[in-house]
């Protein structure tokens, strides 16, 4: 099976050089994903906004990836504010918590100050998917 390149149409894509998300045979990768509402590019000042944003991101790539939620198995948090990890505990477990895949929280800051949290997931697509 060949490389598959999955866009979200963001201009940050083509602009840094890099995919939404690469297929290779069942794995799908899924690159840091932010907040922003990529069909205007726009983002909430809302940090559950912003989180609840980032999985439909996430969510669309794996359905272009002939994939869903349920098969990620490893997801990294990032927070420019670690204090906001927790407030977010409840849209994570809205779209993982029956899933529970691996994950990692880190405190860095991200590449535009209005960004809040970014995540990144790498899925699994079950051979008879």
């Amino acid at each position: 099976m060949s490389r598959q390149l999955i866009s979200s149409g963001s201009t940050f894509e083509h602009e840094i050089g890099y995919s939404r998300a690469v297929v290779e045979g069942n794995w799908i990768l899924v690159s840091g994903t932010t907040g922003f509402d990529y069909s205007n590019m726009t983002i909430s000042d809302d940090l559950l906004e912003q989180a609840e944003q980032c999985f439909k991101n996430i969510d669309s790539a794996l359905k272009q990836a002939g994939a869903s939620m349920k098969d990620v198995v490893r997801v990294t948090y990032v927070f420019p504010n670690a204090e906001d990890f927790q407030k977010c505990w409840p849209i994570m477990r809205k779209y993982l918590g029956d899933v529970r895949p691996s994950a990692m929280m880190l405190a860095a800051g991200l590449s535009d100050p209005r960004m809040k949290i970014e995540i990144q997931v790498t899925a699994y697509r079950n051979s008879e998917a």
